[in-house]
C-alpha cells in the first residue's frame, strides 16, 4: 500500500540499494524547485484574480508541446468525470486546425520558441480573444507575441524544466481553470511522512537498477484504464527525456489492456526476456453489467458480472502467468480517482525518475540532444 488511495504490489526481487535511500534523503532537502513544486508551500507566479477572471469562460483550447501539456491532458483524461468544462488539447502540427470564437487561449512554452508551439499559436490566436501565456521571463517570439495582443503572461519557473512542471505553473494554472482544487495535488509532505511510500519508492528504484545492470531496458506498462493512458504518455516522456543520455536509459512503451491479450501478450511471455513491467489498475464505481438473459449455458460464469470485474479478473489472471513464468513486474491499483491520488502518482514517478538518473550518474533535468532536430529543423526551414 503506498497510500489509502493506491495499492502497490512491487517487484517480487527483494533488492534494497542503501545507496538509494541516501540519495531520496538528500534529494528531500535540497532548495529544488522541482520537489519544491511538490509540496503545498511552493509560490505560483499568478494569482487567484487570474483565476476569477477567466474561470467562468466554459471552453478552454491549451496549446503547447511536451512536458508543457502532457501533465496537464494527463489531469483532464484522468478526472475528467469531475470537469464541467469543454478543453480541447493542441499538441500537435495538423493540417486542419479549427479555429474556435468563444473560447479562453492558454499557450504554454518555457522557452517561448517552441516552433509547433509558434506555427498553432499563429493560426489559433486572435487579438481581441482571451489569451494567456506562460513562456520563461526573457525575450522571446511567443513573449513578444503576448505583449503584442495584450494578452495575460505569467512566468514560467526557470528552473523546472517542462517534463516536470505539472504540479507548478502549467498544470495547477489548467487545472484550476477546470475547476479542480490544486491544493489537493500537493502530496509530497504527507507522503514523507509514510513509510510504505517511502519504502516502495526505494525498492521499486533498486529493482529498476538492477533490471537495467541485466539488460532489461524495455518498461512496460500494462494500463487497464483507458483515462490514464495520458498520464503514461505524461511518464513515457519523464523517463525518455530524462534518462536517455550517455548510451544509457529506458524505453517506457505503454499498452493498452486487455486488449493488447490479443496482440502483443505472445511477445510479452515467450519473445526477448529484456522487459520489466508495471501492471496499472483503477477501481470504477459506475460500469455496465453483463444482461444475464443473453449468456448462453456454456458462458454462465460471466452471469451478474460487470464489466470491470471481468477487467479486474484478466488483470489478476494476467498477473498470476507472470509469476510463474517469473516475468518481473509490479502492480499499481488506485482506489479513488482524485486530485489526491493523482498528486500521489505524479510525485511517486518524478521522485522515482530523478532517484534513476542520480543513480546512473547522469543529468536526469537536461536533454541535450533534443536541440539537435530544433537547429537542423531551422536550416531546412531557411
Amino acid at each position: 500500500m503506498v497510500s489509502k488511495n493506491i495499492k502497490l504490489k512491487n517487484f517480487n526481487f527483494k533488492i534494497n540499494n542503501g545507496r538509494i535511500k541516501k540519495d531520496l534523503k538528500i534529494l528531500l532537502k535540497e532548495d529544488n524547485e522541482i520537489i519544491n513544486s511538490l509540496r503545498p508551500s511552493y509560490k505560483y507566479r499568478y494569482d487567484k484574480k487570474l483565476i476569477d477572471k477567466y474561470k467562468k469562460n466554459s471552453f478552454l483550447s491549451i496549446i503547447g508541446m511536451g512536458g508543457s501539456i502532457l501533465g496537464t491532458k494527463a489531469i483532464y483524461d484522468f478526472l475528467r468525470n469531475k470537469i464541467k468544462k469543454k478543453i480541447i488539447f493542441h499538441d500537435n502540427l495538423e493540417s486542419n486546425l479549427r479555429v474556435e470564437k468563444k473560447n479562453t487561449n492558454l499557450i504554454i512554452s518555457k522557452s517561448g520558441n517552441t516552433l509547433e508551439t509558434i506555427t498553432n499559436a499563429n493560426i489559433l490566436l486572435k487579438k481581441n480573444k482571451k489569451n494567456i501565456f506562460i513562456t520563461e521571463s526573457h525575450n522571446s517570439y511567443l513573449r513578444s507575441l503576448a505583449y503584442k495582443i495584450k494578452a495575460d503572461v505569467i512566468d514560467h519557473n526557470n528552473f523546472i524544466g517542462g517534463r516536470y512542471s505539472v504540479l507548478s505553473e502549467v498544470g495547477m494554472l489548467p487545472a484550476e481553470l477546470m475547476g479542480l482544487n490544486e491544493k489537493k495535488f500537493k502530496q509530497l509532505n504527507n507522503l514523507v511522512k509514510n513509510k510504505n511510500f517511502l519504502n516502495s519508492l526505494i525498492s521499486g528504484v533498486s529493482n529498476i537498477l538492477f533490471f537495467i545492470k541485466n539488460k532489461k531496458f524495455n518498461s512496460i506498462i500494462l494500463n487497464y484504464d483507458s483515462s490514464a493512458d495520458n498520464l503514461f504518455k505524461w511518464y513515457q516522456q519523464l523517463v525518455a527525456e530524462s534518462l536517455g543520455k550517455k548510451g544509457k536509459g529506458l524505453l517506457p512503451l505503454i499498452s493498452s489492456m486487455p486488449k493488447d491479450n490479443h496482440s502483443l501478450m505472445q511477445l510479452y511471455l515467450d519473445g526477448p526476456k529484456n522487459n520489466f513491467f508495471t501492471f496499472f489498475y483503477t477501481t470504477e464505481k459506475k460500469t455496465f453489467k453483463i444482461n444475464n438473459n443473453e449468456i448462453l449455458k456454456s458462458h454462465n460464469y460471466l452471469k451478474n458480472k460487470t464489466i470491470e470485474k471481468i477487467k479486474f479478473s484478466q488483470k489478476i489472471a494476467t498477473e498470476n502467468v507472470f509469476l510463474r513464468k517469473k516475468i518481473p513486474f509490479r502492480s499499481f491499483e488506485v482506489l479513488n480517482k482524485t486530485e489526491k491520488s493523482l498528486g500521489e502518482l505524479f510525485c511517486f514517478f518524478i521522485l522515482e525518475t530523478i532517484l534513476l538518473g542520480k543513480a546512473l550518474k547522469i543529468n536526469p533535468y537536461d536533454q541535450p540532444s533534443v536541440e539537435l532536430i530544433k537547429k537542423e529543423t531551422k536550416k531546412v526551414l531557411i
